[in-house]
This record gives C-alpha cells, structure tokens and sequence, in this order.
C-alpha cells in the first residue's frame, strides 16, 4: 500500500500583536515579549505577527517604549521565525492616508529594524490604496501579502473578490490573506471562495485570519484549508479565542487529526501558554471577564467585536449607553447608505461613530463628521457601493467629491515633519517617521523619554492605571476613549447673543487638525452656517457651525474638555 505524504500547513502566530490588542487593550509590553521570544521563535510557526495595528501607537502612548526598538529586540532573539506585521496600506498605522514619501520610507525602515512579512490591507478593497505600500515592500525585500478584507453585501461577491485578488498578483504579491475581521465566513463560503482563488491562481499561497467572535473560526480554517489554504492565524490557548483567534494548540489538533501536518512543537506550546497564563494576571484588564464568550449578534449585524465595545466607550462618554440597541439597529442602514464598505479600521470608525450620531442627534445625518464628509467625498478611497447622489451631496457639504486616488493629491511630507520637530526631540530617523504618524503622541513620548528619569511620569503598572494615566488627546486617534470632564468657561459674565453648544461631550478645538490655523478668530465675522470650531468626540471630528451671523466671541479655551450643551461661544 502506498503511503501517502500528509500536506503541509503552516500557522501564523498571533500572540503578540493581533491576540493581546484584541484581549488585553494591546498592553503587552517589550520586556513581557522577550521573556518568551526564544522558546515561541523555536516553536515552529510560519510567522510571528508582532508589529502594527494598535501596537505602534499604544507603545509611545501608554507604555513609553519605543515601537521600533521592540521590532528590533525581537529580531535579535527570533532568528528561525519571520517576523510579520499588519499594514493598513496607504493609512500605514493610523488612520488617514500619507503621502507616498512617508510610506516608502516607513517600510524602508520597517524592513531595515527586521519586517520580513508585511500583510497589506485597505479598509475598502481599494487597490489604489494598496499600490505603494505593496510597491515598496517588494523594493525593500519584503514579502508583501495582499489583503482581501472579507464582509457580506449586495456587492460583495465571490467574483469580486477574485477579481481583487487578480489585481493584487498583477501587483507583484507574494501571497494573499483573506481576512475575515468579524468571524463571519462560515465554512461554506470560505470553502467557496479559497476554492475559486485556488482555481483562478493556483501557485498563489493563500493563508486565512479570522475571530472567535462567533464562535465558528476554527471550524471554518478546517473548510479553508480543505479548499486549497496554506496557512491561519492562531493564538496560544490563554489568549486565544473570545474576540481574539483560534486557540493554535486545539486548531493543530483537528488539522493533524484528519491527516495535514503543522509541524508546531506541543511541549514548547505547553510552555508558551503557562507563561502567558502567568502573565494574564497583570495584563488583562478587569472588565475582560465580563466579555462573553460568543456574540451570535455578529451573525446578524457583522459587527467586529473590538467595534462593539468601541460603540459601548462612545455611548457611555455620552451618558446614553442604554441606546445601543438603537445604535445596533441603525449601523447596519448607515453602512448601506455609505456604500458597504467593510467594517475595519479606519471604516469601521467612520461609519460607528455616525451611526451614533444619527441616534443621538434625533434626525438622520443632522450631524456629520469631518471624516464621513471625507469618506463620501472619496478621500478615502472607492466605496464597494455608490453612495445615492442626493445623499452624497448633503454628506460631502462644501467639500468637492474627487475620483482620482487620494494620495495623489498629497504633497511629499517627510521633509515637512522632519522640520516641524523641535530642536533635539529625535534621536534616528526612526522617529521622523513616528512623529509624521502620531504627531502628538510622539512629541509626548520624546517629551518623557527626553526628561530627567528621576522627573518622568511613572508608567502606570497595569491596565486599567494605564487607561485612567494616559488618556489620549483628541488630535490623535487612540484606543482608549475618555471620559470628558465639564469645563470652565472665560471668566467674568458671558458676552449676550446667540449661543453655539456643544453638541456632545468631548474636546473643544479651535483647528480642525494638529498646526493648523484657527477656523475662526475670537472676535471676527462669521456667517451662519459657517464652520468655526470643532468638539472632539468618539475620536472623530464634529465641525460646528455657527448658528446666525455676526461677531464670535469664544468662552472655551483650545484643547479643554466641554460638555453636552456647553456654550463654546456667542455669535451676537
């Protein structure tokens, strides 16, 4: 009897990125990674993902660790395990697009610290967002991944995500990851559409990620991997699961029990995952047990489960969290008047916080934010969808919709934030590139690193310290929301004449963005309905606009918290 030769499939390591961002608020810290690198690296996983998503962001804001000395640490230890991380494409690591100079250098330098896998993704499937992300990958050496991010609709279908796929290979990946964010692709249609990328391209490995969130992840890596899937996402059992990934030890299991080979090290698991036990005391945050463990709802609204508790924050700093039904019920309508897009960062967002708009304000896109102008307006990218005319219109405001990618219309910013940084703030170019990501947050980490260690603010021993310690500030997105705080108004009696209140808790802004020039001068004329402030709310921007015509005075201070109802000024 001839024996036959069991196919090979491969694992991707979650653990240290997309697991602990999804568990524990991505509050794993380097020195917590190094203490286990060794034996995790010895394993015998395809990669590791350790880099990008939250992890870049959160190391500067919360924990004061510099992102690219943890990538360079772990290179030095994990010398038989490629190191992988999440790229949102044109967005890099935050939440707008940059321009083209930005992002070659940031992967030039990504790959110089030690990426070998980059896992490259727009939130729309807009290949044009992918092109120079991919581009430069492949200039700097890197194994660039293309990335169909998986959702349901009217438009989304099995033809267009092969025809995606077709364009991402003309592109020059290496690989393609279809990545399902929600826990949403059931086996059977993973089955189907691994299946139809096998057969339109079958010398391209495909590798699959997906969430616990509905409980059917791992039930649907068995049909993906049946179908022609090379390779899943999976996490050591302590952080696995939830809306985390399939647990590695039980997903390797059910492959090897009906003949595929993962080649994954079980008395090295055993190890990896006791000391993550170990661990799970000081890093998870207390209201994680209070998480369930399967949300069916997603089944229903497809909603990420990050995103849920994200809308939980939102609608809790607005003092309104028994509306989440309402919120949950009006998402999915506002999702299908913005054209479907897939509900990832940064859209996932956009179409969030205005769905809580539209509940809270009482009357259907009455309140717009700065990014769902811009989202409609095709700054973003190309909606799966067309947004119907007359609701684009409305949407978009003053702002002219564009067609063409919108990165074209950016002008080279290396140079630009390079010489926008104070004297003696960088110590590499690394921090060049920081600091034209997350303006703010960088300067506020250079500040910390830069002082007296005797002068420093302490960082916060756990979780939920670090969460009350470090509130973000409202020019950054974050992954923390805060709590706003009433503020103090301009001393002495308030000038008479019409008043503009704050629509929302949040952050009072007197700029639309970090450096630029005020929207309108204390004291200057303004016309009804123009934009003269904004309030930083559910980390998007809500432009207000001044009810009637006539002179502005303003009785918040730039930066300050205010609350629902608050006068921000008198236009009188």
């Amino acid at each position: 009897m001839k024996e036959t030769i069991a196919r090979k499939v491969r694992i991707t390591d979650t653990t240290l990125r997309d697991a602990h961002q999804s568990l524990w608020a991505t509050r794993m810290r380097t020195d917590d990674i190094l203490k286990i690198a060794e034996k995790i690296d010895a394993a015998g996983y395809y990669s590791l993902e350790c880099w990008g998503g939250a992890t870049f962001d959160v190391c500067m804001r919360f924990l004061r660790e510099n992102p690219w000395e943890r990538l360079r640490q772990l290179k030095k230890v994990c010398k038989k395990t490629p190191l992988q991380m999440l790229l949102r494409g044109q967005n890099l690591l935050g939440y707008k697009h940059y321009p083209d100079d930005i992002v070659e250098r940031f992967v030039a330098l990504a790959c110089e610290n030690g990426m070998d896998i980059f896992r490259v993704f727009d939130a729309l499937n807009d290949p044009r967002n992918l092109e120079k992300a991919i581009a430069s990958v492949k200039k700097y050496g890197g194994h660039a991944q293309g990335t169909i991010c998986y959702t349901t609709s009217p438009v989304h279908t099995v033809e267009k995500y092969v025809s995606l796929a077709r364009e991402l290979r003309s592109m020059g990946v290496d690989s393609l990851c279809i990545k399902d964010m929600a826990g949403i692709l059931t086996p059977g249609a993973a089955r189907e559409l691994v299946g139809a990328l096998v057969k339109a391209m079958p010398d391209m490995p495909i590798q699959v990620h997906s969430h616990m969130t509905s409980g059917m992840a791992a039930a649907m890596y068995l049909a993906a991997v049946e179908a022609g899937a090379g390779c899943v996402d999976c996490a050591i059992s302590t952080l696995s699961s939830f809306s985390s990934q399939p647990p590695a030890e039980s997903m390797v299991s059910i492959l090897e029990s009906v003949g595929f080979d993962c080649s994954l090290d079980r008395s090295l698991l055993a190890e990896i995952n006791a000391y993550f036990k170990a661990l799970k005391a000081k890093r998870e945050p207390a209201s994680a047990s209070r998480v369930e463990a399967v949300d069916a709802g997603v089944l229903v609204h497809a909603i990420p489960g990050g995103m849920i508790s994200n809308l939980r924050s939102q609608l809790a700093q607005q003092d309104a969290l028994d509306r989440l039904d309402e919120v949950l019920e009006e998402l999915p309508k506002t999702r299908a008047d913005l054209g479907y897009p897939p509900l990832v960062t940064p859209t996932s967002q956009i179409v969030g916080v205005q769905s809580v708009l539209n509940v809270l304000s009482g009357k259907r896109y009455s309140m717009v934010t700065d990014e769902t102008r811009r989202y409609a307006a095709g700054y973003y990218g190309r909606t799966p969808a067309p947004i119907e005319p007359k609701l684009r219109k409305k949407l978009c405001g003053s702002l002219k919709p564009i067609d063409c990618r919108p990165a074209d219309l950016l002008k080279p910013g290396l140079v630009a934030a390079a010489d926008e940084l104070p004297p003696n703030t960088i110590k590499a170019e690394e921090d060049i590139l920081s600091y034209a990501l997350f303006p703010e947050v960088a300067l506020g980490y250079f500040k910390w690193r830069n002082a007296d260690p005797a002068k420093r603010d302490p960082i916060p021993a756990d979780v939920e310290e670090a969460s009350r310690a470090a509130q973000p500030s409202g020019h950054s997105q974050a992954s923390q929301a805060s709590q706003p705080a009433p503020a103090s108004q301009a001393s002495g009696p308030a000038p008479s004449g019409t008043p503009v209140p704050a629509p929302l808790n949040g952050t009072f802004y007197r700029s639309d963005a970090p450096g630029k020039p005020q929207m309108a001068a204390d004291g200057a004329t303004v016309k009804a309905g123009d934009a003269v402030c904004v309030v930083e709310a559910m980390k998007l921007f809500n432009p207000i606009k001044a009810p009637a015509g006539g002179k502005i005075t303003f009785l918040v201070e730039h930066g300050k918290p205010v609350a629902k109802g608050q006068t921000l000024a008198v236009v009188g």
